[in-house]
């Protein structure tokens, strides 16, 4: 999957810019602030409905607009071309289509272009809380699997719902529980479908995981991860069931005084490892640094695996702390791959300028106060 044009009105720093990308390698440089990150952006914000960048979408209109527009032209290998436009603005809310038909459901875009981000803000996969690490998780697998993303979305109503009762009721426990019980049906079937998805993921990622890690790296350190969950080893959903209800039996009580869902796969946990050291806990900046990279970096190649059209690759400001052999060991990585990639800089210094020049695969793009030019 590919992104052939670009076009973007009031979005960011970006007040007017149209762009043709080319179908490999597009590397984009300028000084910090120019709008090099704005326009990777736009093109996740184009593939996930929101921006990797900015908390909300208000944040992300230019200051001298009221909205902002994008519009992105893509084909794959084995679809049509189409085109994805979104659209925001304080008065309106946001809208999203596709080849002009608008999407009643903003989750209806997720998968529909396969994207991976790389960016400084991945340190906190390895480095924070377990949100950090379930949110990764839940977004690599919902772009791959609808049915994974359906039930997310479900789950999250279920145990919103549940929450409420727990919180507004104020009579004897015995109705509590049987008032519950067709909110535990539906959040133990759901929840369950959940960790299996889960489990079965993260077994077949282990493995791009430890190559990527040792290819960045050079080093002979098994990086490894453990998927904590309610029911660790269980390999079916009637088995993860069994044990999802027998935990919400036990713990009803607790519930019922904390006054929150205390059970389920919104609780679960992804633990990093390098060899036998908890990374979280003992790596170091560096470690955690080529960690998070290795993750992105094994994300890009399951989903090339698995995947019927390649994914878009997005590199932000990775360069920066890397040595030399890092960055020529990632570059060479991302040329052989066969798949779109953005790469954004404000050093020229570490990339060939012969990988750009006379090609037809690559493009290396200059942006300066929001004004982007073809540089080879």
């Amino acid at each position: 999957m590919n992104i052939q044009t670009l076009a973007l009105d009031g979005y960011r720093n970006h007040e007017k810019t149209n762009v043709d990308f080319s179908p490999h390698l597009n590397l984009i440089t300028g000084p910090n602030g120019s709008g090099k990150t704005s326009l990777i952006d736009a093109i996740h914000y184009l593939c996930m409905s929101r921006s990797f960048v900015a908390s909300s979408d208000r944040y992300v209109v230019n200051q001298n607009s009221k909205y902002f527009m994008i519009h992105g032209h893509f084909e794959g290998e084995i679809r049509d071309s189409f085109k994805i436009s979104c659209s925001y603005s304080r008065g309106e809310g946001k809208k999203i289509f596709v080849n002009d038909s608008p999407l009643d459901r903003f989750s209806d875009l997720i998968g529909r272009v396969p994207v991976v981000v790389l960016s400084p803000e991945d340190l906190k996969l390895t480095s924070e809380g377990p949100i950090e690490r379930r949110t990764f998780l839940d977004s690599m697998i919902s772009q791959i699997s609808p049915a994974y993303l359906r039930n997310l979305i479900e789950y999250r109503k279920i145990r919103k719902q549940r929450n409420r009762l727990l919180q507004e009721h104020n009579g004897p426990l015995r109705l509590l529980r049987t008032y519950l019980e067709p909110w535990d049906i539906q959040l133990i079937k759901t929840g369950s479908k959940i960790i299996e998805k889960r489990a079965e993921i993260l077994e077949k990622f282990k493995t791009y995981l430890l190559n990527q890690y040792q290819s960045i790296t050079g080093l002979n350190v098994q990086p490894s991860l453990i998927y904590q969950t309610i029911a660790p080893g269980l390999k079916t959903a009637s088995d993860i069931e069994n044990e999802f209800q027998k935990q919400i039996r036990e713990n009803f009580e607790k519930e019922a005084e904390r006054q929150q869902t205390m059970i389920g796969p919104h609780r679960d946990e992804v633990v990093f490892y390098l060899d036998d050291a908890e990374l979280r806990n003992y790596g170091s900046q560096g470690q955690h640094r080529l960690f998070s990279m290795a993750l992105k970096m094994a994300q890009l190649f399951y989903y090339t695996d698995q995947l019927d059209d390649r994914p878009i690759m997005l590199l932000d400001d990775l360069f920066g702390n890397l040595d030399q052999q890092k960055t020529d060991i990632i570059t060479e990585t991302l040329t052989k791959h066969a798949g779109q990639t953005f790469i954004t800089s404000a050093s020229e210094r570490p990339f060939d300028e012969a990988l750009f020049r006379d090609s037809s695969e690559n493009s290396w793009f200059t942006v300066n106060s929001g004004t982007v030019a073809k540089k080879l």
